[in-house]
C-alpha cells in the first residue's frame, strides 16, 4: 500500500480526535454541566445511523468487490461475509471480558454518585473510585479496534474517516462522562477525573498505530478487503449494541430513531455529493 507520510498524519489526526472526545465527556463531568437529554439521544442516535449506514452500503461493498479480485466472484463474497462477523465476533469477545458492573455504556446520573447523599462517604467513595478505573480500562480495550477502524477508514477515503470521526466522537464523550464522574465524586478531584477521562480516550490513536504497524507488512488490496469487512462488522456491533440502547436510555424509542434516520439521510447524501 502505497502512502504518503501526509495521508498517515491525516488520518492519525482524525483518529485523535475523534478518542480525545472523552475528554470532552470528562471536561462536561467536572465542571458539572449536563447536556440536553434529548440532545444526546438524538445524536447518539444519529452516531449509530452513520455507522450503520456506512458499514453496508459503503464498506461491505468495497470488501466484496476487493475481495472478489483475488478469490473470485463467486468467494470473494463469502469471504467477506466470513469478515464482517468475524470482526462482530472480536468487538463481541472484548464486551464478554469486560464486567458487566462496570459496562461504561450506563449513564450516570451526578446525584445518585453522590457520596454524601448515600450516608456512606467514605464505603461509596471506594466503589466508585473503583467504577471510574475500570470503566476507564474497559473503555481503554474497548477504543483499540474503534481507533484501528477510523484510521483506516479515513486511510481509504478521507471524506469516509471524516464521518466516522464524527460518529465515533459524538459516542465517546458520554463514555468520558462515564470515567470522570465516579472518579470526580471519589477523589474530589477534577484534574485526576479529567486525566482518567483523557487517557481512556488515547488508546484509539494507540490502537490504530498498533493495528497498522502489525499489519502494514502485508496491506495489499486482499488484506484491506479483509478489514473493511471486519471494520464494517465492528462498527456494526457498536451501533446495535452501544449506541442504540444508550440513545434510548438517554431519551426515547422515537428521538433514538429520528438520530438514526437523519445519521443515514447525512450520509447517503455526503457520499453521492462528494
Amino acid at each position: 500500500m502505497d502512502l504518503t507520510s501526509a495521508e498517515f498524519f491525516r488520518a492519525f489526526l482524525m483518529t485523535l480526535i475523534a478518542g480525545l472526545a472523552t475528554g470532552v465527556g470528562g471536561l462536561m463531568a467536572v465542571r458539572r454541566r449536563r447536556l440536553d437529554q434529548r440532545f444526546l439521544s438524538l445524536a447518539l442516535g444519529f452516531s449509530a445511523g452513520v455507522m450503520i449506514y456506512v458499514s453496508f452500503v459503503e464498506m461491505l461493498p468495497k470488501a466484496q468487490e476487493s475481495l472478489s479480485g483475488h478469490y473470485g466472484e463467486a468467494a470473494g463474497p463469502w469471504v467477506a461475509t466470513l469478515a464482517f462477523f468475524a470482526g462482530i465476533g472480536l468487538i463481541a469477545l472484548i464486551d464478554h471480558v469486560i464486567p458487566e458492573a462496570e459496562n461504561p455504556h450506563e449513564p450516570k446520573d451526578w446525584n445518585d454518585m453522590d457520596p454524601e447523599a448515600a450516608g456512606q462517604p467514605e464505603q461509596k467513595r471506594q466503589a466508585l473510585l473503583r467504577m471510574g478505573l475500570f470503566s476507564a480500562l474497559a473503555i481503554s480495550i474497548h477504543n483499540f479496534p474503534e481507533g484501528f477502524a477510523t484510521f483506516m477508514s479515513a486511510l481509504e477515503d478521507p471524506a469516509l474517516g471524516l464521518s466516522i470521526t464524527v460518529a465515533i466522537a459524538i459516542h465517546n464523550i458520554p463514555e468520558g462522562i462515564s470515567v470522570a464522574v465516579p472518579v470526580y465524586y471519589a477523589t474530589n478531584s477534577r484534574r485526576r477525573a479529567l486525566r482518567y477521562a483523557f487517557l481512556s480516550g488515547v488508546a484509539e490513536p494507540l490502537g490504530a498505530l498498533v493495528g497498522f504497524l502489525l499489519l502494514r507488512p502485508w496491506l495489499d488490496a486482499r488484506l484491506l478487503g479483509l478489514v473493511f469487512a471486519a471494520v464494517a462488522g465492528i462498527m456494526v456491533y457498536i451501533s446495535l449494541d452501544e449506541l442504540l440502547p444508550s440513545a434510548e436510555k438517554y431519551g426515547c424509542h422515537h428521538h433514538a430513531i429520528m438520530g438514526v434516520v437523519s445519521g443515514m439521510a447525512v450520509m447517503a447524501l455526503s457520499l453521492l455529493i462528494l
